[in-house]
């Protein structure tokens, strides 16, 4: 038989532990959710080899588009009023961004969403162009040859770090550079395809060689994510 202390002492420590809980479940709820998040891997990280090794891809993925992802959600969590507003909004129109945190978002951001357009872009399945997207290719470049050999020019022209992009532009394809993570959107142009050239898309296996790297990376090249992406641009 318990006596009357205990039975009160089991009481109190039963309320105190339910209102710990209820703290708990309170401050867990009220947090504000993250709005961006590293989005997985749409195959195994050794997926691409022999072009592209296994451990440039986790470390490429984990910890430099992790650390966008991060930078990037701190900002706007920061930021009420960048709450809620689309990625790509906010970097068609970097001014109207705070500009307390304009590079963050452009360089961040821009990080995040580069990178997540340049996993899906590549596959271990070898793909080529087809259709629409074929023609277009043939009657903006020429040739399929003649575009690649363009687009390569434009990657091995890039200074420093920075990406090449196909993308569509004024109603017509284009072939463009941006610096650093800068993105297409920033010029108005919807981008189809893009190469990372900053070094650590490649040191690893490539050293300082990045003409191998974008030679090698043709073997990986999307090319449905491509033709979607080109079925989808704007008018």
């Amino acid at each position: 038989m318990l006596t009357r202390r205990e039975a009160l002492k089991r009481t109190t420590m039963a309320f105190l532990g339910l209102a710990a809980a209820s703290h708990t479940r309170a401050q867990t709820s009220s947090a504000p959710a993250e709005p961006f998040a590293l989005p997985p891997l749409p195959y195994p990280v050794d997926a691409l080899e022999p072009h592209i090794d296994a451990r440039t891809m986790e470390i490429h993925h984990q910890r430099h588009h992790g650390a966008y992802v991060a930078n990037l959600n701190k900002a706007v969590l920061a930021t009420p009023e960048l709450q809620g507003r689309p990625l790509e909004e906010m970097l068609s129109h970097l001014d109207r961004v705070p500009e307390s945190v304009r590079t963050t978002v452009r360089n961040h951001g821009g990080g995040h969403y580069n990178h997540t357009l340049f996993w899906q872009m590549m596959s271990p399945r070898k793909t080529s162009p087809a259709g629409e997207l074929a023609r277009a290719l043939e009657t903006a470049f020429g040739s399929l040859a003649a575009f690649q050999e363009q687009f390569t020019a434009a990657a091995l022209r890039v200074f420093g770090s920075g990406w090449a992009w196909l993308v569509w532009q004024r109603g017509q394809l284009r072939i463009l550079t941006t610096p650093n993570q800068d993105t297409p959107l920033a010029e108005q142009a919807h981008p189809l395809l893009g190469v990372d050239v900053w070094e650590h898309a490649y040191y690893l296996k490539y050293q300082n060689r990045r003409a191998d790297y974008v030679a090698a990376w043709w073997n990986v090249v999307n090319w449905e994510f491509v033709a979607e992406r080109y079925a989808r641009r704007p008018a």
